[in-house]
């Protein structure tokens, strides 16, 4: 429960806006896009089988290896699923959500339980709960009203309770609470006054808290029988805040792990002795942060470690693992990640990511090295024609290296070289956040671009994480800025490869993605030919305001990296920096999507903005959905706003399009302002 838990990056989510009549016409389908559609023969995927529920996700095995357990839908909504290790074809569901899906579970360390958590409408007051796999009883373990729950600690060494954060005191603070996982009971460990998070050792006694200092930094202070030192065990400043983080004790409490760049700039993987105080460098990677580790289920000390530069790769830190990593690698056609293994270690569950295939999950027995494939997520997509993901290094204009994915429409690159034949209509995919990265592998949205006769452009531009300190605090109050340099460079370097036409591009995001869809839209009025917002600020001041109150933590940070708004100078920085502030500038044809419930970015973000621009008269599309939060998780709504976006693109760019068709019905979209400019969009409605 520290820095991550702390600071979740503003999620990616995908929405469009549109423009006036007039505009949308004057950017609508230009005479190369409309030959580049036509030449395409590719089978069109529908939307629902990239974006309806997947078949089976999230599998894990049990700690003690005798059950599987994945999300699946139960009557069109996604469950938890159980089923005994050695016969996954009697499965059966152990909970009964009726509208909302559960994304994720995780196993209770005694294998009796699956845990879950779950919001309401996209709140983000994330409750825990559990289901008993032999009873099917279902409790909830947090029953508070405005309230968070975080997990702080769970330990294979104390099998009937975990640790759990919860704010229901202080909604700035968690306290931390020990619960029984058989009786719900919670008891006290730890009051927060101030504190960014605990972390605990494996025989769940606190030993680490996190505090964070004005600066933006943090301070690491042992605990030590409930009491809190005064003299810090570590202190981290701004620099280094985003790219150093304690990971794990070994089991005999006696090592700390870190992802550490102080003294560096990416994140070295470190195991310090706690007696010494001293630090032994394990890994370090000049290209990228070393964040993550796998360590070994009894003794907690690390075996592997991650790297993830143009792709996630994991490498060995002594012989106990080698020989399985390289068994993975050469008969797993594509990247993995290990999801889950048991306590005994003789059992992992892999996921494997094919790109141009749905991905699937395999069942890895140590002993003699067998691996069987469980299931597909998405079999409905084999053998549809996936377009293949192509990593590329672009230079800004300063110098830096921005990390890259460009995916090609089939019609342009029917081999996957990476190459395109001719320059067919772009779409500049910005990822949330900003401190987050695009990662390489299948994506669902680059697919579905792609095979409209898009090609997809994702970008690493300053700010975002995984590179090293120096990337990320090249970012600081560059939003709308330099970090939106990035991206033109981007577009220009996709002009010269002869990838896409300067006139041709649209842009996309959400979150942080959708801001620079407004930052493009209204300081750059005429790069884009459109583009779509999905949950995007659009007034860093309002932005701010109301970030949700368990982010007071990271509140200093906001503001050192954002723009100080108890500043004048901050105050002047984040004006001419708010898109709202330039609506009147916006010319071409813009889509906005919102969830009413969302915590991060309130509502007012875009109903503001959407209401500047209808008092100018200038025209722009505004879809919300009354039961979404940050980002759209209901399939239907999800597909709702894809299908109102593809036909707005289709209009702008000259791609490919799925009719409308009952989409808009099935969900609960309601269209605030502007379906006139959306095509198809008046017609959905009636």
């Amino acid at each position: 429960m520290l820095r991550s838990a702390l600071l979740p990056a503003l999620l990616p989510a995908l929405l469009l806006a549109s423009a006036p009549p007039a505009l949308a016409q004057a950017a609508a389908t230009t005479p190369a896009a409309a030959v580049a559609a036509a030449a395409d023969n590719t089978p069109l995927i529908e939307r629902a089988k990239i974006f309806g529920n997947p078949s089976k996700s999230n599998g894990k095995i049990s700690p003690d290896g005798k059950w599987l357990s994945w999300i699946a839908p139960r009557d069109g909504v996604l469950n938890v699923w159980v089923a005994p290790a050695g016969e996954p074809s009697k499965a059966r569901a152990m909970t009964e959500e009726k509208l909302r899906p559960i994304r994720s579970s995780f196993w209770s360390p005694d294998s009796k339980t699956l845990l879950f958590i779950q919001d309401k409408g996209g709140d983000e007051n994330f409750l825990l709960y559990g289901v008993d796999v032999a009873s099917g009883k279902q409790s909830n373990y947090t029953p508070f009203e405005k309230t968070r729950a975080m997990v702080v600690q769970i330990s294979s060494k104390v099998k009937d309770r975990i640790l759990v954060g919860l704010n229901n005191r202080d909604p700035r603070w968690h306290d931390v609470y020990s619960l029984d996982l058989a009786s719900g009971k919670l008891t006290l460990v730890q009051k927060n006054e101030g504190y960014a998070g605990f972390m605990a050792d494996q025989t769940l006694t606190l030993r680490l808290a996190q505090k964070p200092r004005g600066d933006g930094g943090s301070a690491y202070f042992r605990v030590n029988g409930g009491q809190i030192d005064s003299t810090p065990l570590a202190e981290v400043g701004l620099e280094d805040s985003q790219t150093t983080d304690p990971l794990s004790f070994t089991a005999d409490g006696q090592t700390l792990y870190w992802s550490d760049s102080r003294g560096r700039n990416t994140s070295a993987l470190i195991a310090q002795d706690l007696a010494s105080g001293k630090g032994t460098v394990l890994a370090q990677d000049a290209r990228a942060d070393i964040a993550n580790a796998l360590f070994d289920p009894q003794t907690g000390q690390a075996q592997a470690y991650t790297v993830e530069y143009l792709q996630h790769e994991y490498l060995p830190l002594s012989d106990q693992l080698k020989d399985d990593l390289a068994f993975l690698k050469k008969n797993l056609q594509g990247q993995f990640t290990i999801a889950s293994r048991t306590e005994a270690d003789d059992k992992w569950l892999v996921h494997l990511d094919s790109v141009t295939a749905p991905q699937s999950s395999w069942l890895y027995e140590r002993k003699g090295q067998r691996l069987s494939r469980l299931y597909i997520s998405r079999p409905e997509l084999e053998g549809a024609p996936l377009s293949q993901m192509h990593p590329r290094e672009i230079k800004a204009r300063d110098g830096l290296t921005l990390v890259s994915y460009l995916t090609l429409p089939k019609a342009v690159d029917p081999a996957g070289s990476g190459k395109a034949s001719r320059p067919v209509p772009m779409v500049l995919l910005v990822h949330g956040g900003p401190w987050a990265r695009d990662r390489y592998g299948y994506n669902g949205t680059h697919q579905w671009l792609a095979n409209r006769g898009y090609a997809v452009l994702s970008v690493n531009f300053r700010g975002s994480t995984g590179f090293g300190k120096q990337f990320i605090s090249a970012g600081d109050l560059q939003w709308g800025r330099k970090m939106h340099d990035d991206l033109l460079d981007a577009v220009q370097w996709a002009v010269q490869q002869g990838v896409t036409k300067a006139d041709q591009v649209a842009i996309m995001g959400g979150s942080y993605g959708g801001y620079a869809t407004l930052a493009g839209m209204a300081f750059t009025p005429t790069t884009f030919a459109c583009g779509v917002d999905i949950v995007g600020p659009s007034n860093l001041f309002t932005l701010l305001q109301t970030i949700p109150p368990y982010w007071e933590a990271g509140k200093q940070q906001f503001y050192k990296r954002m723009g100080d708004p108890t500043t004048e100078a901050g105050r002047a920085l984040l004006k001419e920096r708010s898109p709202l502030n330039f609506a009147q500038n916006i010319q071409r044809p813009l889509l906005i999507g919102q969830g009413a419930n969302d915590p991060r970015v309130n509502v007012r973000e875009s109903e503001q903005i959407v209401a500047s621009m209808a008092a100018q008269q200038i025209p722009v599309t505004y879809v919300a959905f009354p039961d979404e939060g940050h980002g759209f998780a209901r399939p239907v709504n999800n597909i709702a706003f894809n299908a109102v976006t593809e036909n707005f693109l289709g209009k702008c760019l000259g791609g490919r399009a799925e009719p409308i068709g009952g989409a808009i019905k099935a969900s609960t979209a309601q269209v605030k302002h502007g379906a006139e400019f959306a095509p198809g969009l008046s017609e959905a409605l009636k």
